[in-house]
């Protein structure tokens, strides 16, 4: 259930930003996952697919980088990384 509320908040920043910026809908989000995250590239798509039925984000292209780096300070985190609006 971890993951749910990670993704949950992405959400809500990916919705903030394209609020933000007067955004329609959200082309492409990137995302960086810390190697002890715990999740895995295709669960996280899962989840983010899930979460954003509805949303502005609902037909972004999503690209997912895994870190392999357990030393990095964000080694543990989902991180946002870019969002790119449309119109």
């Amino acid at each position: 259930m971890h993951e749910l509320t990670l993704v949950a908040d992405l959400m809500r920043k990916i919705e903030s930003i394209a609020a933000a910026e007067s955004a329609p809908r959200v082309v492409a989000v990137n995302v960086k996952l810390g190697a002890l995250a715990h999740i895995s590239p295709e669960h996280f798509r899962d989840h983010f697919t899930r979460a954003a039925r509805g949303t502005v984000a609902q037909d972004a292209r999503l690209s997912v980088e895994l870190s392999e780096d357990a030393r990095d300070p964000h080694a543990q985190e989902i991180l946002l990384d870019s969002v790119t609006v449309g119109e």
